[in-house]
């Protein structure tokens, strides 16, 4: 059994990762091939490339790399007809993934998407490519399901990896219990998995801590990098800038990072998955470009950025996201911060109601599921493919 990959986010790479293992567990003889991360080829998967490395978001970011992406797509096409894999299985990133889809298809080769992109909030014309391209959606939010399925897409619910993945982790307990002291007030400040992201928004996250330090002075800040390159870019920064604040950077400890803090300052992403399985009180924030603004303005139809408000359909975590002028964003994070630092029932309010919706929807097994409905379904697509 042969099946190809296509993934370009590192929170992606994960949950691929992790997906071809429980297929491997169920199926020795399966072979991975594809576009993804490190931790796949990690998992046994053979990378045509590392399409992780050129994960980006906004219009500006993607026009640089546009044909080298046509050349992937490319080579993509070539090798469904050279090698014909019994089956695609995409994750997220749109855009390329649907011609990854589309050239699966005209090969003839059954298309799984698992954690399809979020049609339903930026862009629900899209929904003419899903049902030409893709056999078989996976999706991690049971809203998202319903809306494929009343649009005609054959849609399962499996469940969100990341619960898996948080349940799985085994902390550094002795990292923890080293910053968990009563007599300090840890927040967590999570700047991006992409490097742009941190380059975006520490520097707005740096200015939050300033102003919440000047009235607060008991606060430290524990800094969860994705990287160790991105640690020494804010490390660097916070040399350049002469911050007298209390910041401690780590790489590769988020999830230690959260469950040593109170509340938590991140960027908008899946890391906000995370925070509602540990209950830790967060503020949303995202700054970009003023293009992509305008255009996430125009396009967006969904009220909310992050996953757990869009799952409760109200703003569970205070969320601030513009472009240009700082201001608005730094002033109303601060705000919120502060309110949850200085009042404990503030803070034990927005920790019951993160609790209530984790109970609600955290549910486990995610890629075990998908692994499962993959399996099901590809003895009748394959013998469908092949007869054709």
């Amino acid at each position: 059994m042969h099946i190809f990959f296509s993934v370009g986010e590192p929170s992606g790479d994960q949950h691929a990762a992790e997906l071809i293992r429980e297929l491997r567990s169920r199926r020795p003889d399966l072979v991975a091939s594809g576009f993804g991360g490190p931790r796949m080829q990690e998992a046994g998967c053979s990378l045509l490339y590392r399409l992780t490395d050129l994960a980006v978001m906004g219009f500006m970011r993607v026009v640089p790399l546009l044909w080298r992406f046509v050349l992937l797509s490319r080579r993509a096409r070539s090798y469904f007809i050279e090698r014909q894999p019994d089956a695609v299985v995409l994750v997220d990133f749109p855009g390329f993934n649907w011609w990854i889809a589309r050239y699966a298809k005209q090969a003839g080769i059954p298309v799984f998407y698992y954690l399809p992109p979020q049609l339903w909030a930026w862009a629900p014309w899209r929904i003419r490519r899903v049902r030409r391209n893709v056999d078989h959606i996976l999706s991690g939010l049971t809203f998202e399901c319903d809306w494929y399925q009343q649009r005609g897409v054959e849609a399962e619910f499996v469940g969100h990896p990341f619960f898996d993945e948080v349940a799985q982790h085994e902390l550094d307990q002795q990292l923890c219990d080293q910053w968990q002291t009563a007599a300090t007030r840890n927040v967590a400040v999570l700047p991006g998995s992409r490097t742009h992201e941190v380059t975006s928004n520490f520097p707005v996250m740096v200015e939050i801590m300033r102003r919440l330090v000047s009235r607060n002075p008991e606060i430290r800040f524990l800094v969860g990098c994705y990287n160790e390159k991105q640690r020494d870019w804010c490390e660097q920064f916070l040399e350049d800038s002469d911050v007298e604040v209390a910041v401690h950077l780590f790489a590769g400890k988020t999830p230690e990072v959260i469950q040593s803090s109170e509340c938590a300052l991140t960027v908008s992403g899946s890391v906000s998955l995370e925070l509602l399985a540990r209950t830790t009180p967060s503020v949303v924030i995202y700054r970009c470009g003023r293009l992509f603004h305008l255009i996430v303005d125009f396009l967006v139809s969904c009220e909310y950025v992050s996953l757990p408000n869009l799952m409760a359909k109200r703003e569970l975590m205070p969320e601030f996201v513009g472009s240009g002028n700082p201001e608005p964003i730094i002033a109303g994070a601060t705000q919120v911060l502060e309110g949850w630092i200085t009042d404990h029932h503030q803070l034990d309010s927005a920790r019951a109601s993160l609790s209530a919706l984790r109970d609600e929807v955290m549910q486990l097994g995610a890629n075990a599921k998908a692994a499962n409905e993959i399996l099901e379904r590809m003895p009748a697509t394959d013998s469908v493919r092949r007869a054709a």
